[in-house]
């Protein structure tokens, strides 16, 4: 009897799907050596993400670019997973691009130049390895620090974009000969949250603000966002905690 019970236990606990099980995060860490405040970012995907590009920065409540927390490896590089042979043709293999239509708003934000005229980092002038990491390809939860102690209110905000996202409004004809709004179709989309270190504990979450420029042209926030269908399920959820 005892063995029989034993064999019903086994087979019950074999029974449980992986999916009634916890989701585990990758843990992201960035800016290990900053001394300011500690910030934690809860990112859950949605039912449309794949592979998106995406920054994390902090501004102050006028709006001034302060310093970026993490950024995906493609854009912080300037090498892609396709390289780029020509205008709008593109390598099988991973390779040197262009694309300032990928994260437009940040780009600009950072205000940094790159020798063709472009605010995207280039392989010649990358984004320090603390500031990057790999593509997450799900769930994760980012580990960072200012470099500097801030006080009062602050905004943390996310841009992120999915490459040849199409719609029935972001086509690849919308803009004929535009070989960087080909790259990316659907622009990229801004998110944003204001954290108050009065209430360092409380998570707040970032909401949709804008789009940034369907090829990258300027840093301009475009604040009508009905066109964007998939866009806006690449995330499902995120928020960010000032961890003491």
């Amino acid at each position: 009897m005892k063995t029989f019970a034993l064999i019903v236990v086994i087979f019950l606990f074999s029974c449980v799907s992986p999916k009634n099980n916890p989701v585990e995060k990758l843990e992201i860490s960035t800016n290990t050596a900053g001394t300011g405040n500690a910030i934690q970012l809860e990112f859950t995907k949605g039912k449309a993400f794949n592979h998106p590009s995406m920054a994390v920065w902090v501004e102050d409540l006028e709006g001034n670019y302060v310093e970026t927390l993490f950024v995906t490896q493609f854009v912080a590089k300037g090498v892609y997973g396709h390289g780029q042979l020509s205008p709008g043709k593109w390598d099988s293999k991973p390779g040197e691009a262009r694309r300032p239509a990928t994260l437009p708003y940040w780009a600009h934000k950072r205000n940094i130049r790159a020798s063709d005229g472009l605010y995207v980092p280039s392989p010649e002038n990358p984004m320090p390895d603390a500031l990057t990491g790999a593509t997450p390809l799900g769930n994760f939860r980012l580990n960072s620090r200012l470099s500097g102690k801030m006080e009062g209110k602050f905004r943390i905000l996310l841009e992120i974009n999915q490459a040849w996202d199409a719609n029935e409004y972001w086509t690849n004809n919308k803009f004929p000969g535009d070989n960087d709004y080909y790259g990316s179709l659907q622009p990229s989309l801004v998110y944003a949250g204001m954290v108050d270190m009065s209430a360092p504990g409380e998570p707040v979450y970032l909401n949709p603000i804008g789009h940034g420029h369907p090829s990258g042209l300027d840093g301009r926030l475009f604040t009508d966002i009905t066109t964007l269908t998939t866009a806006k399920e690449i995330i499902r959820s995120v928020n960010v905690q000032i961890k003491n």
